[in-house]
C-alpha cells in the first residue's frame, strides 16, 4: 500500500481483469450491424413515400442533405421538383456510394443502403438522347449527407460538451491526489484525456461522427493555442535543437512510404484472401492512407482522385486511417511520460531539448504575475484576434490556390490548396513574429497555461472521434494498416538508436506525419508545453511533402501486389 493505493495482487487481480474485459466487450459490441448490401435505387413506390417522416427521409436538390443515424433511417426520398429541371430533361444518373444508376423517370426515387460516412448522392440529368443537362433555379447537382451508425443517447452538442469538460476536470483532480500517485505513474493523464471520451464514444453515449466539437477545437482553439504557445518560443533553443528533428521526421516518412508495400507482402504471404478487394483496389485504396499519414486530408483526397479510389472501399480506409492513427498516438501520449527511460535505452542526448525546457520555464517565472481581468481580456484578444487574421487569410489564400489546382496538382502540391493548411501556417507564424513584439510577456498572465487547456479540448474531441469497434468491421485492413505502422516504428526506433536521438524527435517525427498539425503540437507538448511549437513547424513540412511521399508509396504498393 502507497498513500492508500491497494495495488493488485493475485487474488483481487482476477476480479479486476473481469471487470475491466467486461467494459472492453461491451464497449466493443454496442455497435449497429450495417447491411453490406448492394446500393438500392428506384422509382419510389407508395410504401416507401408512406414511410417518410417515420422511416424514411425526404431530400431535393434545393433542400440539401444533411446528418442521419441509420439505425433509425431505412432510406431516403429524392425529389426532383419541376421548377428545377430544364426542358428535354427525361432521365438521370444516380451515383452514390461508389455505385451509378440511372432511372428512365423523373419521378421520385428511392434510396437505401448507403455507406456509412459521406456518400454524396450525385445527379445528372439527360435528356432522350443521353445527353447532360443542368439543373435550373440554382439547384446543386449532389445532396451532401453524412451516415452516422448509430443514434448517441446525448445529440446535444453543450451536453457532450459538458461531458468532456467532467471528463478532463475528473483526470487533473485525480491526478493531485495521493491516493492516485501510483496510478498516474503508469497511466498518463493525457493519455486519460483522450482515451475516456472514445469510451464514451465507443459506447454511444456521445457521438464524435455527429458532434461539430473536434471541428470548433481544430479551427478555433488549435490555432489560439499555437498563437498562445508560441508568442513566448525561444528561437536560440530551438535552433540548439539541431538536424536531428529534421532527420527523425524523414525517417518517419521513409517509415511510412515503405511500410504499406511491406505489409501487403506479408499479409498475402500469410492470409491472401484477408481482404475481399481485389489487389488493385487495394493498392489504391491504401494509397489514400498514405497520403494521410504522410501529409493530411488534403492529400488523402488528392491520393483518391488521382488513383480514382471506389467510395465504399475509401470510406473503410478512413475508418483504417483513424483508428489505427489514433491507437498508436495513445501510445506515444504514453512514451512521453517515461521519455527518460527510452532515451537512456536510446543512449540518447536530450540536454538540448531540456535546455529548451529551462530557458521558457525560466523566462515564465521571470514575467509571472497574478492576472488582472484586464490581462486576460487582451490575452484572449490577441489569441482569438490572431485566430481571425488566419481564418481571414486562409479564405483569401485557400480559394485562389484553389483555382490553379491543376497547376499544383501538377508539382505535387495539392496542401497548398488547404484552408485548413494556411490557417495552420498564418497562426503558427503569428505567433512567431509576436514572439519578438511586447506581446511574448503575455506569457506572465498565463498564456501558455490558456494554450494547453486548448490544446487539451482538442484532445478530448480527438478521442471521441474513435470507435474502438470499428476494428471488427475491418479486420483485414487493420491488420495491413497495424502491420504497416509497426514497421515505420520499426525504422524510427533503428534510426533513433543510430543516431542516438531523443524520444521527444521519434514521437513528434511520427506525429507530424501520422497526425498532421491538429495532433503533432498535442504530442510535443505532452513533453512539454514549451515544445508544442516545434510540432507544429514539423507537421507543416509533413503537408509539403505528403503528395510526393504517397505516390512513392502507392507505386511501391502496386508493384507489390502484381497489379
Amino acid at each position: 500500500m502507497v498513500d492508500g493505493l491497494v495495488f493488485p495482487n493475485k487474488q483481487n487481480m482476477k476480479p479486476l481483469i473481469q471487470r475491466i474485459l467486461v467494459v472492453l466487450l461491451f464497449s466493443l459490441f454496442q455497435l449497429s450491424i450495417l447491411s453490406g448490401a448492394d446500393l438500392l435505387v428506384r422509382t419510389a413506390t407508395s410504401a416507401d413515400l408512406a414511410k417518410v417522416g417515420k422511416t424514411v427521409e425526404r431530400l431535393s436538390p434545393i433542400d440539401g442533405g444533411g446528418k442521419f443515424f441509420m439505425d433509425k433511417t431505412e432510406g431516403f426520398v429524392i425529389d426532383l421538383p419541376p421548377s428545377i429541371l430544364p426542358a428535354g430533361a427525361s432521365m438521370v444518373d444516380i451515383k452514390a456510394g461508389g455505385d451509378s444508376v440511372r432511372l428512365n423517370s423523373l419521378s421520385p426515387y428511392y434510396i437505401a443502403n448507403l455507406p456509412i460516412g459521406e456518400p454524396d448522392i450525385k445527379m445528372q440529368l439527360l435528356d432522350a438522347q443521353g445527353n447532360p443537362l443542368k439543373f435550373q433555379s440554382g439547384a446543386s447537382s449532389t445532396i451532401g449527407l453524412k451516415t452516422i451508425s448509430r443514434t448517441p443517447l446525448f445529440k446535444n452538442d453543450a451536453v457532450a460538451f459538458g461531458i468532456l469538460m467532467i471528463l478532463l476536470a475528473l483526470v487533473f483532480w485525480t491526478e493531485r491526489l495521493p491516493s492516485f500517485k501510483g496510478f498516474y505513474r503508469y497511466v498518463p493523464a493525457l493519455l486519460l484525456c483522450y482515451f475516456l471520451p472514445s469510451i464514451f464514444n465507443s459506447l454511444g453515449i456521445i457521438s464524435g461522427a455527429y458532434s461539430n466539437l473536434y471541428f470548433v477545437s481544430s479551427r478555433y482553439l488549435l490555432p489560439a493555442s499555437l498563437i498562445l504557445l508560441t508568442i513566448s518560443i525561444d528561437f536560440k533553443g530551438i535552433i540548439n535543437l539541431g538536424p536531428k528533428s529534421v532527420i527523425m521526421f524523414l525517417a518517419a516518412t521513409l517509415g511510412i512510404v515503405l511500410g504499406g508495400p511491406v505489409a501487403l507482402l506479408v499479409t498475402s504471404y500469410i492470409a491472401p484472401d484477408i481482404v475481399s478487394a481485389s489487389p488493385d483496389d487495394l493498392w489504391r485504396g491504401l494509397s489514400t492512407i498514405a497520403g494521410s499519414w504522410i501529409g493530411g486530408g488534403a492529400n488523402q483526397t488528392a491520393m483518391k482522385e488521382i488513383f480514382d479510389v471506389d467510395d465504399n472501399l475509401f470510406a473503410s480506409m478512413i475508418v483504417v486511417d483513424v483508428v489505427v492513427a489514433n491507437i498508436w498516438m495513445g501510445f506515444l501520449l504514453y512514451g512521453a511520460s517515461i521519455s527518460k527511460r527510452v532515451d537512456k535505452w536510446l543512449k540518447a542526448d536530450s540536454s538540448a531539448i531540456d535546455d529548451l525546457r529551462k530557458r521558457v520555464e525560466d523566462y515564465q517565472a521571470s514575467v509571472a504575475k497574478i492576472p488582472m481581468t484586464t490581462d486576460l481580456f487582451i490575452m484572449l484578444g490577441v489569441a482569438f484576434g490572431g485566430v481571425a487574421l488566419a481564418h481571414w487569410g486562409a479564405d483569401v489564400i485557400g480559394p485562389w490556390m484553389r483555382s490553379h489546382y491543376e497547376t499544383l496538382q501538377a508539382y505535387g502540391l495539392d496542401s497548398l490548396a488547404s484552408g485548413f493548411f494556411w490557417l495552420i501556417v498564418i497562426a503558427t507564424t503569428l505567433g512567431l513574429l509576436m514572439s519578438f513584439s511586447k506581446a511574448r510577456k503575455l506569457e506572465g498572465v498565463g498564456a501558455s497555461k490558456w494554450g494547453s487547456v486548448f490544446i487539451y479540448i482538442l484532445v478530448a474531441t480527438i478521442g471521441m472521434k474513435m470507435d474502438l469497434g470499428e476494428v471488427y468491421k475491418n479486420l483485414g485492413l487493420f491488420a495491413i494498416g497495424i502491420i504497416w505502422m509497426l514497421i515505420h516504428v520499426s525504422v524510427l526506433l533503428l534510426t533513433a538508436k543510430l543516431i542516438r536521438a531523443p524520444f521527444f524527435f521519434v514521437a513528434v517525427g511520427s506525429q507530424a506525419n501520422v497526425g498532421g498539425a491538429a495532433s503533432a503540437p498535442v504530442v510535443a507538448s505532452a513533453f512539454s508545453p514549451a515544445l508544442a511549437p516545434v510540432g507544429a513547424l514539423m507537421a507543416v513540412l509533413g503537408y509539403a511533402l505528403g503528395t510526393y511521399g504517397a505516390l512513392i508509396c502507392a507505386f511501391l504498393m502496386r508493384s507489390a501486389v502484381g497489379a
